[in-house]
């Protein structure tokens, strides 16, 4: 019995030996608390689907940490094109609310542009893994032309909310590259000059229409404003302590609009309150952490590169949809990770952690496990 308990334990070290435990806790409780406010926002069938995500997020997340960090880099240039791939066919066989965002593969719906938030920053970190760094003139140019490709398709989806996420994880590789700032106030100024021509002849009605109501939204507070008015309420009467889990006037009212979606996070605020939001937060601050400590320890580029990115991405996806929801941001359509409601989202971010997994596990790091 001894012997079979000791093979059975050295057999669990081995399977899980590539997990990071710190990551894994946190995203886990993350995930928890995501399930539990999509239980009270939309009943038990959207906690079992959603749950049925996470379990495939986590059979890829894990399987991804099994695979040496080297064969992943090899295989990059073809995880790229092959995610490209679902991408253009959305402009010929996708469906949406507002454009043709998804893809109906009949037992799921597919949003390609959520596959791009794991391949892109591969993509780039691939390329610029074999150049001089900090990044030259034309290394910065093949970097932003492999950046705008994906980003301009999504774009013309059209979805301009997940095209920004897609675009800053592939700037922020070039950022932990070393890219110069003058390079950066370049760019901010680009996309000042391009803004007047993006509002009269690229972005559409609804599109405006958000924005102005992020300006204003008292002018159409029974319309365009009633999302992010609700959204306030909602996290201004949580209070310290929130109306207790199933107590939320906003969303079981159904004052609160897209509650198992963009605006999850408004209902985790009512119901758990400061105290609820805090922790949360916490756990979203420990995830980030952790995955700029393991590109700080990797001694590769292409492994710094990867894992900084995912934790900096992951910072904006958190920031957006926070900003989204309490007014001070444009409403964009951009969920809260491992929060909101969404399968194809879910299950890319847990790639995306098993990415940095591997990036721990099997590539040598300074300063041993920590």
């Amino acid at each position: 019995m001894r012997v079979f308990l000791r093979w059975a334990g050295d057999m669990l070290r081995r399977f899980f030996s590539t997990l990071d435990w710190v990551l894994c806790l946190a995203l886990g409780a993350l995930m928890v608390i995501g399930l539990a406010t999509l239980k009270s926002a939309g009943g038990d069938g959207l906690v079992m689907a959603q749950g049925a995500r996470f379990a495939v997020g986590m059979a890829a997340l894990w399987g991804i940490s099994r695979v040496p960090i080297l064969r992943i880099r090899s295989a990059t240039p073809m995880i790229y094109a092959i995610s490209m791939i679902p991408l253009l066919a959305v402009f010929v066989l996708g469906t949406g609310k507002y454009g043709r965002q998804w893809l109906d593969l009949k037992f799921f719906y597919l949003q390609p542009a959520e596959l791009l938030k794991v391949s892109l920053p591969m993509m780039v970190a691939w390329y610029l893994h074999k150049m001089p760094l900090p990044p030259r003139f034309n290394t910065v140019l093949v970097a932003l032309i492999i950046i705008g490709v994906p980003t301009g398709l999504v774009m013309l989806q059209p979805d301009f909310g997940t095209g920004v996420l897609i675009a800053a994880s592939g700037v922020f590789v070039l950022l932990l590259a070393g890219l110069p700032w003058w390079w950066v106030g370049l760019g901010v100024g680009g996309v000042a000059a391009v803004a007047p021509v993006a509002w009269f002849w690229l972005l559409r009605p609804y599109q405006k229409d958000r924005i102005m109501m992020f300006l204003d939204p008292e002018m159409d507070a029974l319309g365009a404003g009633w999302n992010i008015i609700q959204s306030k309420i909602a996290i201004g009467s949580g209070g310290f302590d929130g109306k207790g889990w199933g107590e939320g006037s906003q969303s079981h009212l159904n004052f609160i609009p897209e509650q198992t979606t963009d605006f999850a996070f408004s209902v985790l605020s009512e119901e758990f309150g400061w105290i609820g939001v805090a922790t949360v937060l916490a756990l979203y601050l420990v995830v980030i952490g952790r995955c700029l400590w393991i590109a700080s320890q990797s001694r590769d580029s292409y492994s710094r590169l990867l894992a900084g990115a995912t934790g900096l991405a992951f910072f904006v996806y958190v920031l957006v949809n926070g900003g989204m929801i309490s007014g001070l941001l444009p409403v964009v359509g951009v969920p809260m990770p491992l929060i909101s409601y969404g399968g194809t989202s879910a299950v890319s971010l847990l790639a995306g952690f098993g990415l940095v997994m591997a990036v721990r596990s099997h590539n040598p790091v300074h300063g041993g496990y920590g």
